[in-house]
């Protein structure tokens, strides 16, 4: 059966100080709130605070995850940080795929599946991005790119090894714009989503993978979005730094 996930994705915010206050007290509040058994939250901060993060993910009820990851396994790679480095401080999850990675940084469907590559072989559970920008949508190719992104990004991976893996559906349109996928077209795309994965493995893997929607969910619309059946949770950015917006959002299903 698979999971309701709620992962709080940082990018590229907090200082050290601001950092250590906020996982304390996600880390408090957590205690104090009752959350589903299928419920599963996960925070993502820079790479500065992972083994801070780790640590307190030990004494808590969440995962700690990283927000990207090289697609090489080793070697003279200046400033990138690898897979084996992020299993041996614990990282449970990794963002890979994000469209701010697509976007400044030009990373290809082929780059993201050598990243989940890597990322299996670690024992890492990759949450693999995917999404349209908004000429896209307006051109009516959004299934289109999806399709494409998530093909090249993923079908490469035996059944089992996709059981491992996480989407995150990200209308790249509505990231940090204010503007937010309805109900309906959030439906209407996981949906498409569970379909694509089911022609490749099965019905029995598709009903079992978690599709995150990420694109402006935030305490006011996360009940909404949640209630869609093909909705398994967020892929959360600002609201997940601040601890009672983003437990409100985990407690919203």
């Amino acid at each position: 059966m698979r999971k309701h996930i709620v992962a709080g994705n940082w990018k590229m915010n907090k200082t050290f100080e601001q950092a250590d206050d906020l996982l304390n007290e996600i880390s408090e509040k957590m205690e104090a709130v009752t959350l589903g058994r299928d419920t599963q939250v996960i925070v993502c901060p820079p790479f500065p605070y992972l083994e801070m993060t780790s640590d307190y993910s030990d004494e808590s009820y969440f995962a700690a995850g990283a927000q990207n990851v090289s697609d090489q396994e080793e070697g003279a790679y200046t400033g990138e940080v690898s897979a084996a480095m992020l299993q041996s401080m614990d990282m449970e999850y990794c963002i890979v795929g994000h469209s701010e990675r697509r976007a400044y940084y030009h990373e290809t469907d082929e780059i993201v599946a050598r990243k989940v590559n890597q990322l299996l072989k670690h024992e890492i559970r990759p949450i693999v991005c995917c999404g349209e920008v908004l000429e896209e949508r307006e051109a009516n190719r959004q299934f289109d790119v999806v399709k494409e992104q998530i093909t090249n990004g993923l079908f490469h991976l035996s059944a089992e090894e996709f059981g491992q893996v996480v989407i995150a559906y990200e209308p790249v349109w509505a990231i940090g714009t204010g503007k937010t996928a309805t109900p309906e077209q959030a439906q209407e795309m996981h949906a498409f989503i569970r379909s694509l994965v089911a022609e490749k493995y099965g019905k029995e893997v598709a009903d079992d993978t978690s599709i995150l929607y990420g694109g402006s969910c935030k305490p006011s619309n996360a009940k909404e979005l949640f209630a869609n059946p093909d909705v398994d949770g967020g892929l959360i950015g600002g609201a997940s730094l601040k601890a009672d917006d983003f437990l409100s959002i985990a407690m919203s299903f």
